[in-house]
Parts: C-alpha cells; structure tokens; sequence
C-alpha cells in the first residue's frame, strides 16, 4: 500500500500528464555525489561501497540512475557499460514551454539483474560516474545542473542502498576544462585523459577492483531520496541497458599485426561497418606523450586526447562515436600491442533481406546499418552532428524499424512517443518537434508523426497502454486546424513550415500538408475506435469527408496533383495522395507518369514514401529503377556502409531519414500485418525482375522466416510463421500458367479448384495476381507448377 500511495502522492505533485509506471520502487537508497557547492560540467566521479553476503543470491535486481551517465563494475567485473539515458521520461511542469528554455524533468532508472556478479562474504561495488552538466543544443539532455548517483537492490534480507556510507573521490585522470568542437550541439563530451594522475584503470590495481585500498577516500554527500529536486521523479527506463558486442579488433589490423612500434603517422583503424563505438588501445611508451584519437566521420565533434604514463598502459575512451575507421595517432616510437573498439546499441537487428540481385541486398542492409547506428538514448537524426529526437526522422525509422529491429528497437519508438508527448506544450497542444531539451513546432512532421509514427507503432506492437496515453495530445494537436470555405485544411507554418530538404522551390507545401492533416485524421480516428472512444468521430468524420472531396477537386490538374500547375509538379506531394489514399486508384498511373518518374526532387525524408506510393500502383519495376538511380552512387561506393542526409552523398554519412528498404520488404517481398501486432498478417509478393527473395521479419510476435523463388516453370515458397499468427500467403500468378500446387507435398489446389483437406492449410481465393492460402502457425513449403 505505501508504494501505490508514493506513486500517487509523485502523481499529485508532477502533474497528469506523467504516465503510471507498471513497476514502481520505494526508493531508500539516496542520491550522492561528491562534498562540493557546485558540480562542474564534464565531472567524473569514483563511488566504492564494500557489502556482506551470507550466501550469493539466486536473484538480485538493481535499480540505478545517474545524471548523467555511469558504470558498473562488482567484485571487479564489468557488470553496465554506459548505463542511464540521457534526457528524461517528462516534465516536472507540463507547460508552459519556449524554445531553448529547457524545464526541469523527471529521471528514467535501468533496472539490472547483479545476481551473477555476487558472491557469499565481501563484494565491492565500484561506479564511474560522468556528469555531462551540458543541455547540447539539439534537445537531446536536460541536465539536473548537479551530477548525482543512485543505486539500489535487495539481495536476500540485505539491501544495498546508496547513501553517506559510500566512498566517492573525483577520478583525477579526466580533466573536466575541455573545448568543445564547432558546431557544439551534442551534450556529450571530448575526452581529455592524464594517464600520468590515472587510479590503475584497466589494471589489476584498479579502483573498481575489490583489493583497492580506498580508506583514504572521503564519504558521499547524501542528496536526499526521491522524488526531490534537482533530480525529481524516478521512472523506469523504457529500454534496457545497452547491448555490448565486447571488445574487437579492426578489419585491417588483427591480432596479429602486433606488435609494432609506430612511425608517429595517423595510423587508419577500419571497422567491417559504420558503428558506435568507444576506441581502445594498448601500448608501451614513455611519459608525458600526446596520443589523439579521432573518428573519419568529416562532422564528428567527439575527440579523445591522452597524456601517456611511463611503461605499458592500456586505454578505453568512454565518450562514444560513429565511424568506420578510427584514426589513432600514437608519437614516434610508441610501441602498439592492440588497437580494439567496443560496439555498443540498443538491442539488435534479426532483420534481414536478400535478393539475386545484390544490389538490393546491398541497399536493404545499408539502409538497416543506418537506423541501427541512429538508435541509441534516442531514435536520433545522426550520431555524429546533432543526435537530435527530430520526430519526422523517427517517422521515417518507425517504417522500416520492424523490419530489423527486436524489442529494445520497438520500446525505443514507444519512448519517442512518449517523451514527444509528454514534452509537448499542455495549455495549446503543441508537440515538440525536436525534444526533449527543445521546443520547437514542425507541422509536416507533427502530422507525419502522428500516422507513421504513433499509429504505426500501435498496429505493429498491439501496446494500447501507449495509444491511451497518447491518443488526448494527438486529438488536441489536430484541432489547432482550423478548415477553409472549401474544406480544405487552413495552413499552419508553425515555428519552422519546413517539410524536405529537396529543393525549396519545388515543394507544393499546401497539398503535402493537406495530404499529411488528412492521414493524421484518419489515424486519429483508428486510434479513438481501437480505444472505444467515440467521443471525437464526428470531429474526424466531418473534416475527412469534406477534405477528401476538396483535395481532389482543387489540387488534381488532369494527370497530377498540384496548388499551382504551372508551378509545382511535385513528386512528393504525388506520393502522398497516392500514399494515404485521396488520390483515386484510376489516377496511380497518370501521377506515376506524369510525376514519379520524371521528377526527382525528394529528398531522403520523402523519397522512401515515393518508392512505396509507386508499389501501391503497381508499378513495381519503376520504383526500384528509381531506387536504384538515386541511390546508385551511395551503394557503388564501396567504403561506404550507411546512407546519407543528402541523395547525392552529402552531409552525415548516416541519416535516420533514410528508409528505401521499406519497400522492399512491405511490397517486394511483400510482408505486411493484416491486423494489430500482427495477429493476421500477408505474404504478397511483387518479385519484379528478381528471381528469389529472401526475408526475416523480427514481428511481435517472433521472427517470420519467408523464401520465394521461382524458374521458368516452378514458384517454391518457405514459410516459418511464429505462434499467434495467421498467415495469408499469395502465390503469384503472373509468371507462368498455374496448374497445381501443392503444400507439404500434399495437392492443396489443382486447376482452379481446392484439393485434399491439408490441416492448418485453406484455400481463400483466386484473384488477378495471386491464388491466396490461409496458413496457420507452423513451417510450410508451396510448390507451384
């Protein structure tokens, strides 16, 4: 009863708009840091705490939080590399919020099983702790203006809590007055390491290690138990701790390369592909020298410089970047025994697609390595400039995220949401576009958002405790619209009207954000009847009927869609018509030729949608022919391993925004869910020139394993579909004459009719382009002759 009564009492005091969490902790454990009157920014600190154990626990959970960043070792081993997210769940305040004026937020703890790590007697528990006590300037932080530290867990009858029984002394190797590089916007970092003032990091004299003599460390300062200021509210973290790969050696210099003793030039670390990672190295050298350690990204910001001891002496730099060759610069003389870097992200990627024609293969991974490597605190725009909650970027994520992407990847969207939400503005509805630390309105993607991102996740994960709480703020938002006299949507512009980055001159801003108001409405109008709420339908109904009509008669121009016919013939606002479905389907043609084809001005953001507008119309070989030409020249790069901001290769080497492999997978291997969480779900494929696909789908339901292939006069088609499911499987007609097929080896349908009772196999129908089976779970083998 006294947890339910914290959590109300925490609810009464940080306002409506915090959602309940499914497990709350009585917190008795305290915030500590350091005795001091202020904390500087870029602060680390050491914690140590020895405990007693009868006996080692069969089950242990910690629960931990930071600001701004930690890890954890126990009984010497590395237990959390990197835990606690930067940013927070919400506001302590709801409204109101101005751009550039970040308010005062709750925190997220991780929850960590330590019971692996504890043994019966005396353990010790050692923390790093690194205060960033900088906002950046893309929103990503909102910093608590004090580094702090909490842990707690019950082991057996003994509870571990921080408190002023620990021991805490400032890491005198990382010097805290390091300049940030230009253009200063991420809240993390460089790292400025003396090994000369180390405390036997890396060593087996190590600090964190149990039979280090700390007595003449001096006691943590108690900062009082939540919920209180700075640090206010504690909610559990909606993803778990990173997923580290461990530590690896680069491509060009395997194990045995080393040693060798370096000439004093950049020496070019490659890795297999773009990833984040923390580089490390070990070396014997003299003392006082200057190593530099850099990433071959042009706009990382994160560098690491490191002020050798004498002798042998091995490094991690704990400040992570992307790259896909890390340049270390060692002085003449230095011998080198390792160069390794360790991979860190938020969960992983079962995904996987295949084709014949590599060059698709090669797209469909590119494209996955890049929404991997911008998943981490945040689904963010780049991990090197920004590292921005842009959520029109995470709109574009949340369309192939499902496709590759497992668990964390889909808590990491529902935490976009959330936090989008949550930050928005309570008094006039506004999201946030760029949070959580930001506030600043982008109505295209507002409304892209709500459909692509918020709808989308809901239908793919069946999470209705995320639609309830985020169903009010997208009704709210959507009726700051007013409508004109001819049913069309009025414009908004927003704090920024920007929609794409293609040019300027080009965008049809009134149809795309008509287009884009009409697809939230609908959405909204899913989401209030999945909840049962029909409180707002004829809200939705009213504008969708009128807007529908009007979009068509004042923006279709016999052959397009346009505001201005003479002026704008605008690929992007095409695709959308044809995408959230006001164009009819006797016009797909018209606008594929008249304006798919020929126009070329999307940039990344909307050139996914392009590509799938074109699928909708069934004009599958052009769609990747586009693909292809526009993205011809990032795939035939061979060094390259992620997708740009830019189509023509320009700006982050790795952009969120970039989804072509959504097409291939949702329209040319043609898997899709049919209904919520893919409780129903459909085989439909379009193989265009392509003569086998191959496709793992990471659903909600467990991985759905697909094969199609097919010669002159066979279709074979392998389906390994999880539990909880049915499957509607399509077996194309369009490349040969069907006459029978047969399903486990068994005839299951033979010219035009259904044969034999196969069970857990029915026969559905016969359309234009595929004779259709219903599959339930189970692994299925289709032969067609």
């Amino acid at each position: 009863m006294r947890i339910r009564q914290m959590i109300i009492a925490s609810f009464v005091l940080f306002g409506p708009l915090l959602p309940l969490p499914a497990l709350a902790v009585e917190w008795t454990a305290e915030w500590i840091w350091a005795k001091e009157r202020f904390t500087d920014p870029n602060s680390w600190m050491a914690f140590r705490k020895q405990i007693s154990l009868d006996e080692k626990p069969q089950d242990s959970i910690a629960y931990i939080s930071a600001d701004t960043k930690y890890w954890l070792w126990i009984n010497g081993e590395l237990v959390v590399f990197e835990g606690s997210y930067t940013g927070g769940p919400s506001p302590v305040t709801p409204a109101p919020r101005t751009d550039f004026f970040p308010i005062a937020s709750n925190k997220y703890y991780d929850q960590v099983d330590i019971s692996q790590y504890l043994t019966a007697g005396t353990n010790t528990i050692a923390a790093l702790v690194w205060y960033y006590g900088d906002n950046g300037q893309k929103g990503t932080h909102i910093s608590s203006n004090k580094g702090g530290f909490i842990f707690q867990a019950d082991v057996g009858n003994t509870q571990i809590l921080s408190n002023d029984s620990w021991k805490v002394i400032p890491h005198s190797a990382y010097k805290t007055k390091v300049t940030k590089q230009s253009p200063y916007r991420v809240a993390a970092w460089n790292i400025d390491y003396d090994a000369r003032n180390s405390m036997g990091d890396w060593t087996d004299g190590a600090w964190y290690k149990p039979q280090y003599d700390d007595t003449s460390w001096p006691q943590a300062k108690s900062l009082h138990r939540p919920p209180r200021e700075p640090f206010n509210a504690l909610f559990p973290s909606e993803i778990p701790i990173l997923n580290n790969y461990g530590l690896a050696y680069c491509d060009n210099y395997p194990a045995s390369k080393f040693p060798f003793v370096s000439n004093g030039e950049t020496i070019k670390c490659v890795l297999d592909f773009n990833k984040n990672v923390t580089p490390y190295f070990d070396i014997e050298a003299e003392q006082g020298l200057k190593v530099h350690i850099d990433s071959n990204m042009r706009l990382n910001t994160i560098e690491t410089e490191y002020t050798t001891k004498a002798g042998r002496q091995q490094f991690e730099s704990y400040s992570w970047f992307n790259a896909r060759t890390i340049e270390y610069t060692f002085p003449k003389g230095t011998t080198v025994y390792g160069l390794k870097y360790r991979w860190t992200g938020v969960g992983s990627t079962p995904g996987h697609f295949e084709a014949d024609d590599s060059w698709f293969t090669r797209i469909w991974q590119m494209a996955e390595n890049t929404l991997y490597i911008c998943a981490r605190d945040n689904f963010m725009d780049t991990p090197d400039r920004e590292r921005g909650l842009w959520i029109g970027d995470v709109a574009d994520q949340a369309s192939y995220l499902f496709y590759s992407m497992d668990k964390p990847g889909r808590d990491l969207l529902k935490k976009a949401i959330k936090v989008t939400l949550a930050f928005s503005d309570s008094e006039t509805g506004i999201f946030a576009g760029l949070g959580p630390g930001r506030f600043r309105e982008l109505p295209a993607q507002s409304l892209q958002f709500i459909e692509q991102g918020i709808w989308h996740y809901y239908y793919n994960t069946g999470d209705i405790e995320t639609l309830e709480f985020a169903y009010p703020y997208v009704h709210k938002y959507l009726t700051l619209w007013g409508t004109r006299e001819n049913g069309l949507a009025t414009f908004r512009s927003g704090a920024w009207k920007w929609t794409d980055w293609g040019p300027q001159d080009t965008i049809d801003y009134d149809v795309i954000q008509n287009a884009l108001y009409y697809s939230a409405l609908v959405s909204a109008r899913k989401m209030a009847m999945s909840l049962g709420d029909d409180t707002h339908l004829s809200f939705y109904d009213s504008r969708i009927k009128a807007l529908k009509k009007a979009f068509k008669t004042t923006f279709w121009q016999d052959g397009f869609y346009s505001s201005a016919p003479a002026q704008f013939k605008d690929d992007r606002a095409n695709a959308v018509a044809i995408l959230f479905g006001l164009a009819d389907e006797s016009q797909y043609d018209a606008i594929v030729d008249n304006v798919l084809i020929p126009n070329h001005f999307a940039s990344p953001h909307f050139e996914w949608m392009v590509y799938n507008a074109m699928a909708m119309a069934g004009r599958y070989d052009e769609a990747l022919s586009r693909m292809k030409e526009r993205y011809g020249k990032q795939v035939a790069n061979p060094v390259r391993s992620t997708l740009t901001e830019y189509m023509n290769g320009g700006g982050t080497e790795n952009h969120a925004w970039n989804a072509p492999s959504t097409v291939l997978s949702k329209y040319i291997a043609g898997i899709a869910p049919a209904s919520v969480a893919w409780e129903t779900y459909q085989v439909l494929p379009n193989m265009a020139h392509m003569k086998r696909i191959e496709q793992r789908v990471p659903s909600v339901r467990g991985n759905i394993d697909y094969t199609i292939s097919r010669t002159s006069d066979s279709v074979i088609v392998q389906l390994h579909s999880p539990s909880g499911t049915k499957a509607l499987v399509g077996v194309p007609k369009e490349f040969f004459d069907i006459s029978k097929i047969s399903v486990n080896g068994k005839i299951a349908w033979q010219n035009g009719q259904a044969k034999s009772t196969i069970r857990g196999v029915k026969f559905v129908s016969e359309t234009s382009k595929y004779i259709n089976f219903e599959v339930v779970p189970g692994t299925w083998k289709i032969i067609a002759n």
